[in-house]
């Protein structure tokens, strides 16, 4: 068999879709390991809705919606989200920009500054980044100010059918005690309602007691 055809049935002709697959994978992963924290490089999307969300994210960007990840500290939840994204990487999408960053990190960069206009540019490149993973909604002290720039964020990216993982160590509804809603606000939490196509509530124990991944 000629050597060019000897590279084609192995995936590796330019002109073959396989091999353009391997390649966007191999930026994808690039990129995701750039935004991805040493502790999270060998997260993986472990749990079936968790990969189902990222499967379909994969498929149809516009209608992936939100992944949610409710659960006490210590339960992976962080490593599932950071898992999602990989998994998106690895499928070789035909564009891969991510952001991830803890909410606490979030509204710290997001306060009035002495820099001019710096705190609006932050949230609008979290806002209209392709995947925003969102950890620890909820953690922060909430206040008129945190609602609104959560509003603000939340409301571009359901407008705009982009695809948002975010983690809370709060239920996304408890009756008898604080939940995710009462965070968030009445505004945004009509907008998660609807995002929300994959809810996953974790269990267990802190695994970060017992030496296992966050």
């Amino acid at each position: 068999m000629p050597e060019n055809q000897d590279a084609e049935s192995a995936g590796e002709n330019p002109g073959d879709q396989e091999w353009h697959r391997r390649a966007r994978a191999e930026y994808a992963l690039n990129r995701w390991k750039t935004a991805t924290p040493p502790r999270f490089r060998d997260a993986e999307a472990t749990i079936p809705e968790v990969a189902a969300w990222a499967d379909h994210a994969l498929s149809d960007n516009a209608s992936a919606g939100a992944l949610l990840l409710t659960g006490l500290t210590g339960t992976g939840k962080t490593h599932q989200g950071y898992g999602a994204l990989r998994r998106i990487a690895a499928g070789g999408p035909d564009r891969f920009e991510l952001i991830a960053v803890n909410s606490a990190d979030m509204y710290g960069s997001l306060r009035p500054s002495q820099v001019m206009g710096a705190g609006e540019r932050e949230l609008r490149r979290l806002s209209e980044v392709q995947y925003l993973l969102l950890d620890d909604l909820g953690t922060a002290k909430a206040s008129e100010w945190t609602e609104e720039v959560t509003y603000r964020l939340i409301n571009y990216r359901y407008n705009h059918c982009l695809p948002t993982i975010i983690t809370s160590n709060l239920p996304a509804r408890n009756e008898n005690g604080p939940d995710l809603s009462g965070f968030v606000g009445a505004r945004v939490a009509s907008r998660l309602a609807e995002m929300v196509t994959g809810l996953v509530p974790m269990v267990g124990a802190d695994r970060r007691r017992s030496g296992r991944a966050a």
